[in-house]
């Protein structure tokens, strides 16, 4: 039975929103192509459809969950964008949160597309960032846009890493929003 493209297209998608959310809550090692397409509702056997691999699908899922929503375009500025970041529900969404926090440390092992994808959507936010980011030069913008970036990463990883003290994660979250004066 033939499908329409429309109906390709909305398999794909469910896919790679599936296989984001699923590789952001366990891990790229921690879930399996059988995993993916079940959660998206489809045949296993459909994955070859639309992918040349698991690698394959690893990069995609990355660049689909990093594209940026309605959401994040009304976080305009770097402000806006730290204060949505630092929060206690971001730390305690690893699904549906950031996937440099989520997946940085396994992308650096991980395959040369996700890798590649990570680098490009890295320097788009740096670029973006640096545009409200503070500094009299374009260079100390820059500047403040990676130290910033740095520093908010680190903080939600931080903040995950110690959730079991929920008054010290919080702790991390709050001070590093206030050393960054947002």
């Amino acid at each position: 039975m033939k499908i329409s493209k429309e109906q390709v297209a909305k398999n794909r998608e469910a896919i790679l929103e599936a296989a984001s959310r699923l590789f952001r809550e366990r891990g790229l090692e921690h879930v399996t192509v059988a995993e993916v397409m079940q959660a998206a509702g489809l045949t296993h056997g459909a994955f070859y459809g639309h992918f040349k691999s698991k690698d394959d699908l690893v990069a995609q899922a990355i660049g689909h969950a990093l594209t940026p929503t309605p959401r994040l375009a009304r976080l305009d500025t770097m402000a806006r964008y730290v204060d949505a970041y630092l929060t206690n529900a971001h730390r305690d969404d690893c699904a549906g949160g950031c996937p440099f926090a989520a997946l940085g440390s396994e992308t650096v092992r991980g395959p040369e597309a996700a890798r590649e994808v990570m680098t490009q959507r890295l320097r788009q936010r740096i670029d973006s960032f640096a545009k409200t980011a503070p500094g009299r030069t374009a260079a100390e913008r820059r500047r403040n846009a990676i130290g910033t970036w740095a520093a908010m990463l680190g903080a939600v990883l931080s903040a995950r890493i110690v959730a079991g003290d929920a008054e010290f994660s919080e702790e991390i979250l709050k001070e590093t929003k206030a050393w960054l004066g947002v």
